[in-house]
């Protein structure tokens, strides 16, 4: 389908990948319990968004590199398999902390939000790597249309992330008592989608 190979597999990936705690989470959660729904609403706007300029960048840079070159799209490939799995390894190795959650913000103002959680989202380098050590294990390289499979995934990718934002920031006085003080739940996230990433790594490394 649309050039794109286990579609499942990539979305339940997506989903764990955006349930892992992180820098958006932690944003949206201390905005959300500092300064309400509205707030937090506009947190997860801004960073989904921010999300989508990541998905439009890497379906943009990717297939233009696919239709160029197959063994320069192969190379990328690989340095995203090693970067998947040095991820992984790290997440597993890696001793969990008690999410720091800011807890004051200066500014109420919805669309100044929307903004930093924007910026906040499109800045982070990591995203952007991310995205291009990802998004192409689940592309077939025969595919006509690289730029569709990778907007589709892309898509996919946002919407299971806001979906859970949403939820966050909907739920951010229940939920971030146990984000911030069960270590076990952030160590058990982190080693899950760990193992993950080591196997996708792996998978992409041997495949042909």
């Amino acid at each position: 389908m649309l050039g794109i190979t286990d579609f499942w597999m990539f979305v339940v990936a997506a989903i764990l990948v955006n349930l892992t705690p992180g820098q958006d989470t932690f944003y949206i959660l201390g905005r959300s319990i500092s300064q309400g729904r509205s707030a937090g609403m506009a947190s997860v706007m801004g960073i989904g968004c921010g999300v989508l300029v990541h998905t439009l960048a890497a379906a943009l840079g990717l297939s233009a590199l696919l239709s160029t070159s197959a063994q320069a799209f192969y190379i990328v490939k690989m340095a995203g398999a090693a970067y998947l799995i040095y991820l992984g390894i790290r997440m597993i190795l890696s001793k969990s902390e008690g999410a720091v959650i800011p807890d004051k913000f200066k500014s109420t103002d919805f669309w100044l939000i929307y903004r930093q959680g924007l910026l906040t989202n499109v800045l982070n380098p990591k995203v952007a790597i991310f995205f291009l050590a990802f998004m192409p294990q689940f592309i077939s390289p025969e595919t006509t249309n690289t730029f569709l499979s990778f907007l589709v995934l892309g898509l996919c990718f946002v919407t299971t992330g806001m979906i859970w934002c949403t939820i966050l920031a909907l739920g951010a006085a229940a939920f971030s008592d146990k984000l911030s003080g069960c270590r076990s739940f952030s160590a058990v996230l982190n080693r899950t989608a760990g193992a993950l990433f080591i196997f996708l790594g792996l998978r992409l490394a041997t495949s042909e």
